[in-house]
Parts: structure tokens; C-alpha cells; sequence
């Protein structure tokens, strides 16, 4: 099978991310990933862009195969992974238009699995044991700064740290919630990002998001709160500069064989049960 070190989980707008790409199929013992895997080259690196929500977006964030898509990008050799993906701001200051690289994460979804570990039994026969990994800097601090530094620079100053809020979806927050989700100090929301990050964790792989801001959520705008077709229109109007920050990030990641973070001792000490990809 084809190999990739880097790989991009891409959200709306996504779909064209690589040019001159090798489209394979990628099978894996939770099932099928959100869609094909597109291979290609970005400054000499290899990578792989998986489509989050599926070609078409007929995948709601509830119902993608989180693990699926970990477990393949892993399979193809990635071990740094890029998750742009866009939210809403909780702060005034966070408005349209704002790139923010959190540092930590707050799970309020209900019904996603987000481990590897769960004893059930695979179709190879193998038991994956309960593993309990630390999950306290939920981002790889390697391949934030090495989004920070890429953003840096432009017309488009980065927000550095902050906390990303995943909810369910697929429907946007209340007022209420979203004034909730504010008055806890936190930065953005958004519906996807989680599970990624933990089950990243769980295969030892650098997981770093980068976070669009598309609009105010609705309990710190003002009008009728936020429409999908708004989200699309900002996504839009910002996926040229995003693009150029995702590429130099990627050019200025380590190889797989010079990592040295945290993520990469994520199993130290634990029997898996399971031999991953």
C-alpha cells in the first residue's frame, strides 16, 4: 500500500485540498473511513487528505467513523496529522476570519466512540485491553508551533492556545448553551475535532487542530444566530490562506523518524492487546 507521513483531516471545503492526487481505498477492522484517502506531495513531503465529512458532506460530525479515519491514515504510515476544522467564536475578539490553534479540549458529545481500547474483539481474533492514556495537553506541542510559526507573519495573526468546545451537532448551540460554553473561559465550538484528538493519542500520533472561525456564536452575536450557508460563505472567503498556513505547516513538520514529543510515548508501560497498523 502507498505511504504518507503527514496527513490532513479537511472539513468543508476540503474536497480539492491536494492537486495531481492517487485515489485508494483503505479498509480497516472498525469499518470503513469517511471516504477514499488522496495521496500527494506538498514540499516534498508525502501526504494523505482524508475528507472528514465524506465527498458531498453527506456525513454529519455524529456520524463519521472517527476510528476508521485514524486507523487508516495510520495504516498508510502517517504519524503527524493536521485537523483544520471550523467552529464559532465564544468571544467578541473571536470573530469571523480568526485562525486559533487551541491547546486544550472540552468533550460535550454524547454517543461517539473515542477508543481503541475497549475489549471488544477485533475480526483478527485479537482482545485490544482497556488502556487508560494521559490525555492532559490534548495537541502535540511540535506541530503547534509549527502551525503558529507558519501563520505568523501574514495579514492573519494566530490566536495561540485557547479551548475548543465539541458538541454533538448537528444543530448549532442555543443561546443558552452558548452562553454557558462562554462563561467558562472557553474559545471556540465546534462539532468535529473530538474523538480525533483522543483516538490520535490512543495510535501514538501527533495530532495538532487549526481552528477557522466562521462566526460569533449565538449567545455572543446579536441577530438570528448562525446558518450553515454563513459558515460555508467565511470557509470560503479564508480557505486560500488557510491552505498556504496547512502547507508550510506541513513542510515544517518532523519525520516520523524525528519526532520527539510527547505523543510519541503515549503507550509507554501499557500492554495493548492488539498490534497496531
Amino acid at each position: 500500500m502507498a505511504d504518507a507521513e503527514i496527513g490532513v483531516i479537511g472539513g468543508s471545503g476540503f474536497y480539492s485540498f491536494l492537486d495531481d492526487v492517487t485515489e485508494i481505498t483503505v479498509d480497516t477492522p472498525y469499518g470503513p473511513p469517511s471516504d477514499s484517502l488522496f495521496l500527494g506531495e506538498i514540499a516534498g513531503r508525502s501526504v494523505a487528505f482524508l475528507p472528514r465529512h465524506g465527498r458531498g458532506h453527506h456525513l454529519p460530525p455524529h456520524r463519521i467513523n472517527y476510528r476508521a479515519n485514524m486507523w487508516a491514515l495510520r495504516s498508510l504510515g502517517v504519524r503527524q496529522v493536521l485537523g483544520p476544522c471550523a467552529v464559532g467564536g465564544l468571544r467578541p475578539e473571536y470573530g469571523p476570519g480568526t485562525l486559533l490553534v487551541p491547546d486544550q479540549v472540552v468533550d460535550r458529545t454524547k454517543g461517539r466512540v473515542q477508543t481503541y481500547f475497549d475489549g471488544v474483539p477485533l475480526p483478527d481474533g485479537s482482545v485490544p485491553n482497556v488502556v487508560h492514556l494521559t490525555f492532559a495537553d490534548p495537541y502535540c506541542p511540535t506541530g503547534r508551533r509549527a502551525a503558529l510559526a507558519a501563520a505568523g507573519g501574514r495579514d492573519w495573526e494566530p490566536v495561540d492556545g485557547g479551548t475548543l468546545v465539541v458538541i454533538e451537532g448537528p444543530r448549532f448551540s442555543t443561546r443558552a448553551e452558548s452562553r454557558w460554553h462562554a462563561a467558562q473561559g472557553w474559545s471556540v465550538v465546534g462539532m468535529t475535532g473530538h474523538p480525533e484528538a483522543a483516538l490520535a493519542r490512543e495510535l501514538s500520533l501527533c495530532y495538532t487542530s487549526l481552528t477557522l472561525v466562521t462566526d460569533l456564536d449565538a449567545g455572543t452575536e446579536t441577530g438570528d444566530g448562525v446558518s450553515h450557508e454563513e459558515v460555508l460563505k467565511v470557509f470560503g472567503q479564508n480557505i486560500g490562506r488557510l491552505r498556504e498556513v496547512l502547507f508550510d505547516t506541513v513542510a515544517a513538520l518532523p519525520g516520523s523518524t524525528t519526532r520527539d514529543c510527547l505523543c510519541t510515548d503515549a503507550h509507554q508501560g501499557w500492554d495493548l492487546g492488539i498490534e497496531l497498523p
